[in-house]
């Protein structure tokens, strides 16, 4: 167990961090299910600004890598495109 104050409060706030991590991925790839399910392209047109701002922010957050969220990107423009 931790003995130092600091080390305490890092374990405290790193769980913190680790659920909303966990939340927000979970989030995100509930929304790429949904739109990838998607066969109505205005339905598809409506969620894919939505998704790509939060694949974006994973990424900026670094929940997930860049090269990740852009290969996510792409293939969900590919099949919005292809509606």
């Amino acid at each position: 167990m931790a003995n130092h104050k600091s080390s305490l409060k890092r374990i405290r706030s790193n769980e913190t961090k680790r659920l909303r991590n966990k939340y927000m991925h979970k989030t995100t790839r509930n929304a790429i299910r949904d739109l990838r399910a998607t066969t109505d392209k205005k339905e598809a047109t409506e969620q894919y600004p939505k998704v790509i701002a939060l694949v974006d922010k994973l990424a900026k957050n670094n929940i997930i890598h860049k090269s990740k969220a852009s290969n996510l990107k792409s293939k969900l423009t590919l099949h919005v495109n292809g509606l």
